[in-house]
């Protein structure tokens, strides 16, 4: 059992048992997650954490107390107090309820969550994602022009992700290692170019039709039921473009090993052809013939660091994975199950000519 940080609400009566569930550490505006089983009922607790000084966390994580930065760590307490987190729930795509929130000594702020049940999206079927993808696609179709005025709503996150991606792909990589030979030298070459040319894509990406976007759409913030989705974690919500969180969501299906990189061409085309249909019945009205192309951008652009950061850690360090979510594999092993996804990278990247 892991002590809580916060006392366990009148409601909920008292701990019987507090797990963290898995989660990324590293990120200093979280201090921490905790599922929280009490006498009376259960619940989940959130921190949501200030900066410190000296900072906390993984230096690729960091937090402000400023609104305009990108991991602001007051944003998910106030999408969770105002409403914006249920913006997508006509759609049917809901947030977890929120059951209470208290400001803490330390200037953090705990949030207690309701429980959520379903199928996780490590689970699902190609069918689930273009089921979602269509909500997710009227949700964002009903927003387009019409963002929030909020100030601590995210704006420009992509970029604002993309300028400190160095820090994951820090190596000088050598793209003719001999472990690099298990990627084709075509792919290689075209992965090299987008790394070098990386904000350019954003400057591409960034042109698609503005709407409130999630911003961290993705396979572990997902579960399903038959009544519909639930959408986790909107620490990131605010400005983004049409097809920014259908890409990532098609990226990370299958980043982290939880299912097959064999499923992608599948993912793929449930999620763009159900995105589609969505925004049509969400009410956007402009071409959806470039839909794609908007989605391969932010794809590509979000996702420059993922093939020099992986192939860089193999060669120096000979193994792969995220601390935070236990996956781990040889260099050999990851860079060889990793070669449909960093081939349909560079296919994205193919879309969209390089200065």
């Amino acid at each position: 059992m892991s002590d809580l940080p916060v006392p366990l609400p009148e409601a909920l009566g008292t701990v019987v048992e507090a797990v963290q569930p898995t989660h990324n550490q590293g990120n200093a505006a979280t201090g921490g997650i905790w599922l929280v089983e009490g006498s009376a009922g259960s619940a989940v607790l959130k921190i949501a954490r200030p900066p410190t000084d000296p900072p906390s966390g993984n230096p690729a994580w960091p937090t402000s107390d400023d609104p305009g930065h990108w991991n602001y760590y007051r944003r998910e307490p106030f999408a969770y107090r105002s409403g914006i987190s249920d913006s997508y729930a006509d759609f049917g795509v809901a947030a977890p309820s929120l059951l209470s929130s208290s400001e803490q000594p330390d200037g953090s702020v705990a949030l207690w969550l309701d429980v959520v049940t379903g199928t996780p999206g490590t689970s699902w079927k190609p069918a689930d994602f273009q089921s979602f993808a269509e909500r997710l696609g009227a949700a964002q179709g009903s927003f387009v022009g019409r963002v929030p005025p909020m100030p601590w709503l995210s704006r420009g996150w992509l970029r604002s992700y993309v300028e400190r991606t160095p820090i994951w792909a820090k190596w000088d990589v050598d793209w003719d290692h001999p472990l690099a030979q298990v990627w084709p030298v075509a792919v290689r070459r075209r992965l090299a170019a987008l790394w070098s040319a990386r904000l350019s894509q954003v400057d591409r990406a960034v042109a698609a039709p503005r709407t409130l976007a999630h911003l961290d759409v993705w396979i572990m913030n997902l579960f399903s039921s038959p009544t519909g989705f639930t959408l986790l974690d909107w620490a990131f919500v605010g400005e983004g473009g049409i097809g920014e969180d259908p890409a990532n969501l098609i990226v990370d299906s299958v980043t982290d090993g939880y299912l097959p990189v064999s499923l992608l061409p599948e993912i793929d085309a449930a999620v763009t052809s159900g995105y589609i249909t969505g925004l049509r019945a969400g009410g956007y009205t402009g071409p959806v013939s470039a839909v794609p192309s908007f989605i391969r951008a932010y794809g590509a652009a979000k996702y420059s660091w993922f093939a020099p950061a992986v192939l860089g850690r193999c060669i120096a360090e000979g193994t792969v994975g995220h601390a935070s979510y236990g996956v781990r594999g040889t260099a050999e092993e990851e860079l060889a199950r990793l070669t449909g996804l960093v081939t349909m990278l560079a296919r994205w990247a193919d879309d969209l000519p390089l200065d």
